[in-house]
C-alpha cells in the first residue's frame, strides 16, 4: 500500500487541508475535526481501497484505516502542518451538542498518551512474570530499575495529560505542563506528607491548599488546563505589548497554578475519589452488572467511536484503586468475542475473499484491534455482530461475578493478558482466561450456526434454486422477481423531498443496515405522513422517531434526523399517539426543520424495516425526488 498516495486522496476527499481544524489517530482510525463536514466526500471515502469505513460521533469525522494508521496518519499530519500528538484547533463556527463535545475532547486529551499508559502496563506486565517464575527477586536492582520504568508513565500521567489537553483545549502545551508539575513536584508532596501528619495546613498567603497527592491522577490536571485556556487568552489582552513575553506567562502560570492547587485539583481529586467509591460500591454488590453490559454494548460504541468516553473510567480505576474491575476486563470478552464471531464466518464461509478477510480480521481481533473484524466481516453479514455482542456479554458476566482484576491496561485482547498479572497470586490471569475462553466459545458457537454466506441466504428467502448468473442485470432480475412472486406492501415516502439510498446516512446503525433495510429521505417540509395503512406502535418521548405497523405485519422505523434525540422533543409535534390506526397519507408528525439544522443536526430521515429479518427482499425504489404517497420502498412477506 503506498501510504502517501492514500493519504493524499482520503485529505482531498474531507475537504482539502483548509477543512482540517484538528486531526489525530488511535489504534485504527484517523479523527478529523472537519470545519465543514458536508465538504466531506463520504460516499467516496468509503470505496477508497485502504479505508474500512467511516464514522461521524462524537463531533469527530473518523476513517477506519485499520493497523496502517500511523502510516496513513504522518503524511497528512505533514501537509497539514499538525504536530504528531494532533491537537484540534477551536472552531467556533461547529455547532455540536454538549454530549458530542465531551466526547469529542476526552478523546482528543485521552487518545495521544494511551502508547504510554500500553507500554508502562505491559513493563508491569513483564515484571509480574519475571518475579512469578523467580527469574527476577523483588529485592534485586533489576525488578527496581525496571519498577521505576514501568511507573513513570503513570506517576507523571498529569504531566502527559496536561499535553494533550493543551492541544485540545488550544492553550499553550508547556505551561499546561508545567501546571503538571507544580502538582508533582517533590517539595509540594513533602508539605502535604507533613500538614497531614501535622495537622498544619497549606497556605498560598491567605487561600488554603488541600492536602492531596495527584501523582497518577487524572481529573484535576485536566479541569486546571481547561481553567489555564480561559486565563491565558486574558493574559494576552491584558499585558502591554512591551513586556508581553514576560507577562503572559506570569500571569497564566500563578492564576491557573493557584487555581489549580486550591480549587481545580481538589475538586478532580474528590470526583476521583467518588468515582472509585462508586466502583467500589458496585463490585461489593452488583459486580456483574456493567461488565455485562459493556461486554454486550462495546462493539456500538466502537462503530460510533464513543468507547474512547469510556475508557477513561478504566484509567482513573487503575489509577485509584489500583486495578480495573469493569471496563478493561468487559473489553477484553468483548474483543475475543468479535474475534472468535469473526473466525466462525472464516471457518464456514465458501467464499475465499470472505475467508481471508475473516481470518486476518480474526487475528487483529483477538489481539486487541477490532476495527478491520467489525467493519469488514461483522457489521456487514450482521449475524457475526449478534454473535459478538452475546459472547461478550457472557464473558463480561463471568469477569464480573468473579471480580476480575486488570492492572495494566493496553489494547484489551491476547497480548495483554499479562495485564492481569497482580497482587500475589495469578488468580485474575487464570480467570480472565476462563473469561475469555467464554466470549470466544458462545461467540464462535453462535456465529456458525447462524452465519450464512449471502447467496445462501437469498435462495432461502426467495425459496428458489440458486442463481447461476453473475452479471448485474441476472441479479436484478432475481430480486425483482422474488419481491413480485409473495405479498408486496408498498412504503410510500412519509415527506416530500429528495430519496437517497440508505448507505448515504452518516451513521453507520443505519447506513449499515444494523437495524434493517431500507431508504432514507432529505425533506423539503416539516409534514410527515404516514406510508401505510397500519396502526402506530410506537411515538417517542423525544418525538424525533415513530414506530409504525402495517396491516401486512411490516415495521417501520421513521427517523426524522439524526442524534436529535438530544433535541428532548424541541422543534417536533407529534400529531398521533401510540394504537392510532392510520392511512396511508395520515398526517402524524410536524417538524421545523430550519430550527433543527440551526442546532446542526442533520436532517436526513432514514424510514427503515425492522423486520427485514422476516422478510423475503426489501428493495428500495432508484434515487430521486420524492412526493408523500409515493413508493419509495417494496417488502416482500
Amino acid at each position: 500500500m503506498n501510504y502517501q498516495e492514500l493519504g493524499d486522496k482520503i485529505l482531498t476527499l474531507v475537504g482539502g487541508k483548509e477543512n482540517v481544524s484538528g486531526l489525530t489517530h488511535c489504534a485504527t482510525r484517523l479523527r478529523f475535526n472537519l470545519k465543514d463536514e458536508s465538504k466531506a466526500q463520504t460516499d467516496t471515502l468509503k470505496k477508497t481501497p485502504g479505508v474500512l469505513g467511516v464514522v461521524v460521533s462524537g463531533g469527530q469525522y473518523q476513517i477506519v484505516i485499520g493497523n496502517d494508521v500511523n502510516h496513513v496518519y504522518k503524511p497528512i499530519a505533514e501537509k497539514c502542518n499538525l504536530a504528531q500528538g494532533g491537537g484540534a484547533a477551536k472552531n467556533d463556527g461547529e455547532k455540536k451538542s454538549i454530549g458530542a463535545r465531551l466526547i469529542d475532547t476526552i478523546t482528543g486529551i485521552f487518545t495521544p498518551v494511551l502508547p504510554a499508559i500500553t507500554a508502562a502496563g505491559m513493563l508491569k506486565a513483564v515484571l509480574s512474570l519475571l518475579v512469578a517464575f523467580h527469574l527476577v527477586d523483588t529485592t534485586a536492582s533489576t525488578y527496581q530499575v525496571i519498577n521505576f520504568m514501568a511507573d513513570a508513565a503513570f506517576y507523571f500521567l498529569p504531566i502527559l495529560l496536561a499535553n494533550s489537553a493543551a492541544k485540545k483545549f488550544g492553550c499553550n502545551p508547556y505551561l499546561a505542563m508545567m501546571l503538571g508539575g507544580m502538582l508533582l513536584h517533590p517539595n509540594f508532596v513533602n508539605m502535604v506528607t507533613a500538614s497531614q501528619e501535622g495537622g498544619d495546613a497549606i497556605k498560598l498567603f491567605f487561600i488554603p491548599i488541600y492536602n492531596a497527592s495527584y501523582s497518577s491522577s487524572v481529573i484535576p490536571i485536566i479541569l486546571t488546563v481547561w481553567f489555564m485556556s480561559l486565563v491565558e487568552p486574558i493574559a494576552d489582552r491584558v499585558s502591554p505589548k512591551p513586556v508581553k513575553f514576560f507577562t503572559k506567562p506570569l500571569i497564566t502560570a500563578l492564576i491557573a497554578g493557584a487555581a489549580g492547587l486550591a480549587v481545580l485539583g481538589p475538586v478532580g481529586y474528590i470526583i476521583a475519589s467518588w468515582i472509585a467509591s462508586g466502583v467500589t460500591l458496585l463490585n461489593t454488590y452488583v459486580s456483574w452488572l456493567v461488565p455485562l453490559i459493556l461486554g454486550g454494548v462495546f462493539p456500538l460504541l466502537v462503530m460510533t467511536g464513543t468507547h474512547y468516553g469510556i475508557i477513561p473510567i478504566g484509567i482513573n480505576n487503575r489509577m485509584t484503586t489500583g486495578f480495573d474491575t469493569i471496563v478493561y476486563p468487559a473489553n477484553l470478552a468483548s474483543n475475543i468475542a468479535q474475534g472468535a464471531a469473526t473466525f466462525a464466518v472464516a471457518v464456514k464461509t465458501k467464499k475465499d475473499e470472505v475467508r481471508q478477510v475473516a481470518s486476518s480480521a480474526g487475528i487483529t481481533a483477538v489481539c486487541g484491534i477490532t476495527e478491520p473484524a467489525l467493519y469488514g466481516i461483522n457489521m456487514r453479514f450482521k449475524t457475526p455482530l449478534i454473535s459478538a455482542c452475546i459472547g461478550g456479554a457472557c464473558g463480561g458476566l463471568f469477569m464480573g461475578l468473579f471480580t476480575v482484576k486488570n492492572y495494566g491496561g493496553g489494547s484489551p485482547g491476547l497480548m495483554t493478558l499479562p495485564g492481569y498479572i497482580g497482587g500475589d497470586s495469578l488468580r485474575d490471569l487464570m480467570l480472565a482466561c476462563i473469561g475469555a475462553a467464554i466470549a470466544f466459545v458462545i461467540a464462535f458457537i453462535i456465529s456458525f450456526v447462524l452465519y450464512r454466506d449471502k447467496d445462501e441466504e437469498e435462495t432461502a428467502a426467495s425459496g428458489a434454486a440458486p442463481e447461476t448468473a453473475s452479471s448485474e442485470n441476472a441479479e436484478e432480475e432475481k430480486k425483482t422477481s422474488s419481491a413480485m412472486s409473495g405479498s408486496v406492501t408498498n412504503i410510500c415516502a412519509p415527506v416530500k423531498g429528495k430519496l437517497v439510498p440508505l448507505s448515504s446516512v452518516n451513521d453507520p446503525t443505519f447506513a449499515e443496515e444494523i437495524l434493517g433495510k431500507g431508504a432514507a429521505v432529505v425533506p423539503e417540509d416539516g409534514n410527515f405522513v404516514s406510508p401505510v395503512k397500519g396502526t402506530v406502535q410506537t411515538v417517542f418521548g423525544t418525538r424525533h422517531a415513530i414506530g409504525i405497523v402495517s396491516d401486512t405485519g411490516v415495521e417501520l422505523l421513521i427517523h426524522v434526523g439524526l442524534d436529535t434525540v438530544n433535541l428532548n422533543g424541541k422543534y417536533y409535534e407529534a400529531l398521533v399517539k401510540d394504537g392510532d390506526a392510520i392511512e396511508v397519507g395520515t398526517p402524524i408528525l410536524k417538524v421545523n426543520l430550519e430550527g433543527i439544522k440551526s442546532e446542526g443536526y442533520d436532517i436526513i430521515t432514514p424510514v427503515i424495516v425492522t423486520n427485514t429479518m422476516d422478510c423475503g427482499e426489501v428493495i428500495a425504489v432508484s434515487e430521486g425526488d420524492i412526493m408523500p404517497q409515493e413508493t419509495i420502498i417494496k417488502v416482500m412477506k
